[in-house]
Formats: C-alpha cells, sequence, structure tokens
C-alpha cells in the first residue's frame, strides 16, 4: 500500500492516526493470507518507529486508532478503555430508516466462540431516499448512524446493525447482499460504510483534554454526492 498514513495528534507519548479502510491493523494468525502491508508496518515506513496499538480496527473499517510509543504504557491508555473513561464515535451508513435512538444490549461472540456481554448505543442523524430499485422496493432507504459502543466486543457494531434489522452496508458478514451488490455493481463502492469518527478522553500522562475528530474517507462523499439520492432531514 502506497498511501501516505494521515497523523492526526503525536506527542512524545501517543500517537492517533486515520486508519484507511481495507487496511490491517497488524498481521495475526486470523489474517494470515493477507499479504499488502500493516497499518504498523506502513507507519515504520512513514519513519515513525515502532508502535503499540491502544485500541484495535477491523481491516474493513477506517478512522481513529491510537497508538503508544513505548510498551510500558500501552497499558495506562489501555485502562481508559476498560473504565469507560474513553469516549468513541462512530458513523455508520445502513440500510432502511432508523427513526430514534436507542441503545443495543445484545452479546456477541468472540473468536473462542464464547459469548461476551455488549452493549451499543446509536442515534440517526440523516435519513437517505436512493432512487434506485433494490428488489422489492423501487427505491433503497438508507440511515447516516451514530454509534457509540459501551463496551468493545470485535465485530459489535456491525453485528448490533444486524441485531436491529438495519446492517450496514459493505458489510459482506452481516449485512444484506442484495443492498451490498447494488452499492458495489451500480455504484461502484464496495467499501464497508463503517468510520471511527471522533475519540474523547483525558490523557492519563500530560492531564490535559484530547478531543479528535476524523473526515470519512472519499468513497462516502461519492455516495452523498449522487445524483439520485435525496436527503430527508
Amino acid at each position: 500500500m502506497s498511501t501516505e498514513i494521515d497523523i492526526l495528534y503525536e506527542d512524545e507519548s501517543i500517537l492517533i492516526v486515520d486508519k484507511p479502510n481495507n487496511v490491517l491493523v497488524h498481521h495475526s494468525y486470523y489474517a494470515r493470507n493477507i499479504e499488502d502491508d500493516s497499518l504498523l508496518q506502513v507507519l515504520q515506513k512513514q519513519n515513525q518507529g515502532k508502535l503499540y496499538p491502544v485500541n484495535r480496527l477491523d481491516r474493513k473499517t477506517s478512522g481513529i486508532i491510537l497508538l503508544c510509543k513505548a510498551k510500558e504504557k500501552v497499558s495506562l491508555f489501555q485502562d481508559l478503555f476498560t473504565k469507560n473513561e474513553i469516549k468513541k464515535t462512530y458513523l455508520a451508513l445502513v440500510r432502511g430508516h432508523i427513526l430514534e435512538s436507542g441503545k443495543i444490549d445484545s452479546p456477541v461472540k468472540n473468536e473462542r466462540g464464547n459469548y461476551k456481554e455488549a452493549q451499543s448505543l446509536y442515534r440517526p442523524l440523516k435519513h437517505y431516499v436512493l432512487n434506485i430499485p433494490v428488489k422489492p422496493y423501487s427505491t433503497s432507504r438508507y440511515t447516516l448512524l451514530e454509534f457509540i459502543p459501551v463496551t468493545g466486543r470485535t465485530h459489535q457494531l456491525r453485528i448490533h446493525a444486524n441485531k436491529l434489522s438495519h446492517p450496514i452496508i459493505g458489510d459482506h458478514k452481516h449485512g444484506n447482499r442484495h443492498h451490498n451488490k447494488m452499492f458495489e455493481e451500480t455504484l461502484g463502492l464496495p467499501n464497508l460504510f463503517l468510520h471511527s469518527h471522533q475519540l474523547s478522553f483525558i490523557h492519563p500522562i500530560a492531564e490535559t483534554k484530547i478531543d479528535i475528530t476524523c473526515d470519512t474517507p472519499p468513497f462516502w462523499q461519492t455516495f452523498l454526492e449522487n445524483e439520485l439520492l435525496d436527503t430527508i432531514v
């Protein structure tokens, strides 16, 4: 991957970056068949040195990642996640119109097959109608959804969106294959519409407030600028 990683914040302890979609944070057994450079490898090529992830995102999810410059400091920041003292806000484009805010409280199965308690808050921001048919309807409806994960389970937001019967567009495991196919074949947008948009916390070393916002990738704008799209406020 030749794309340069955008640095959103840096101090002597941490680095906060914008991870592109379809980029692994780091290689693991579960992603052993992926040969592309990981986020950590790309950052090393950008002369950022060795870095240690505090939080992780799915390969297909874009947005904010927090990294430590020293391994011994990782636990300081991970404690913030454990104590729910870091606020993470995601944006997702989901199928259908969600009209009210709410909370999903539904266990999520981890990679070992065990179910873990999981909660997510959600709030609809905008509603769209796309004048392209997806069977059995003559038009397609979507919601721009704000997600705040209370817990941090693997694939939590993707699974919880599916629990709402409003799956995230571009999610081939938990999503709707008809809408995914239309986005890929008609709009030329095969990517997952899930983005880590904002991160807020008190720096445990500097004791200052960190509030980082990260714009959605360009392919989101391609959807929003489609001439067949109507926005409903």
